[in-house]
């Protein structure tokens, strides 16, 4: 790649949610230890494509640039992932970009991710502390049960588990598996198990956790390595046993 003048850039575009898509290519000067994203700020600066014609600067979502937030997925090459750490030097040529397919196409390479959100409103993937201050402090979690949860919460709701998974598509609901991974992250601490059967139950309605088909896709290609088909199976469990305390009445969660 060094010894290359020129990037070669094939990018998915589309003016707006209701537009067709068509391909652009553009060219740009190569730099060392360039990424996806520096690559885009170089054709936003000159919006020429290969052609020699003038066109729209190319739209993209970005924010830390260090592979926290989540808002740059996109797809390289075929493969869904951070387009902030995507090295220049490590991808084949013509490098292909296009918007993640599972989530609606807002223009370019910028997609609505509100399904995600949607979801962990659906499993409470938050803890209600509102009002508890003057309780004092909370109950300590044990420091081997921090330290996997800790993994659980690398989560970003980038959605490139869910682009990856082929139970989340036009003709499902399906939460996908950041959503059932954020609830076990939830149910495991020491103030929110309090409200776990909430989140239980969440996972229980229509398009929760049975729609996984353990294709175990989302687990291969998640940035931060989290284990989710571990939390899928664990949820699986725990979803069970509370639907057994919802039929017998018991209000206790597991």
């Amino acid at each position: 790649m060094a010894e290359q003048s020129k990037v070669t850039f094939i990018i998915t575009r589309q003016d707006g949610p209701e537009s067709t898509p068509y391909e652009e290519t553009f060219e740009i000067p190569y730099r060392q230890n360039m990424n996806v994203i520096s690559a885009l700020m170089e054709i936003r600066q000159n919006p020429v494509n290969n052609k020699g014609e003038n066109t729209t600067p190319v739209m993209w979502d970005m924010n830390c640039l260090e592979e926290v937030c989540g808002a740059c997925s996109m797809v390289i090459n075929g493969t869904a992932r951070q387009s902030c750490a995507a090295l220049v030097d490590q991808l084949e040529q013509p490098i292909r970009l296009e918007p993640m397919s599972t989530f609606p196409v807002v223009r370019d390479l910028i997609v609505d991710r509100e399904r995600m959100f949607d979801a962990l409103k659906q499993v409470k993937a938050w803890i209600p502390i509102d009002g508890t201050h003057d309780l004092g402090p909370g109950p300590r979690m044990p420091e081997n049960k921090r330290q996997w949860a800790y993994e659980l919460s690398k989560c970003m709701t980038c959605g490139v588990c869910l682009e990856a998974c082929p139970n989340v598509n036009d003709n499902s609901n399906f939460i996908g598996p950041a959503a059932i991974s954020q609830a076990r992250l939830f149910n495991a601490h020491p103030t929110g198990e309090m409200n776990a059967s909430d989140r239980l139950n969440g996972l229980m309605e229509d398009g929760g956790i049975d729609g996984c088909g353990n294709s175990q896709n989302c687990v291969q290609v998640c940035p931060k390595g989290i284990p989710l088909t571990t939390s899928i199976a664990a949820m699986n469990r725990a979803t069970n046993i509370q639907a057994f305390k919802n039929f017998f009445g018991s209000d206790q969660a597991l």
